[in-house]
């Protein structure tokens, strides 16, 4: 299993979190499934960039970014150059400390 670390968020996850993470699968799923409800408003299509995420720790030890994932990015608040879609970036077996941005683009949010 791979550690994955996530900064503390106010609204997301205030205390933070730490976990073990299944390599192979993407960062968005590994915190969905820990119950960290990160936005993903076009269900893990690479349409969207809601979920954004900066990788403080161990970016070097994920794939490279496609060409779509970058131009989407490009729009992304808050974007570093260790930002990353979640739902494209795949858990290696590097740790990794991410950041979830104060703010998310998204111009349908339902709910809350």
């Amino acid at each position: 299993m791979t550690e994955i670390v996530v900064l503390p968020h106010a609204d997301i996850c205030p205390e933070g979190r730490t976990f073990d993470a299944t390599p192979g699968v993407s960062v968005l799923d590994n915190l969905l499934e820990q119950g960290i409800e990160v936005e993903h408003a076009c269900e893990k299509s690479c349409a969207c960039t809601t979920c954004h995420v900066i990788v403080r720790e161990g970016y070097d030890s994920l794939a490279e970014p496609s060409e779509d994932e970058e131009d989407l990015l490009d729009r992304a608040w808050g974007l570093t150059p260790v930002s990353r879609l979640s739902c494209q970036a795949m858990v290696s077996d590097d740790k990794l400390v991410v950041e979830i941005p104060r703010y998310t683009i998204n111009y349908a949010k339902e709910g809350r």
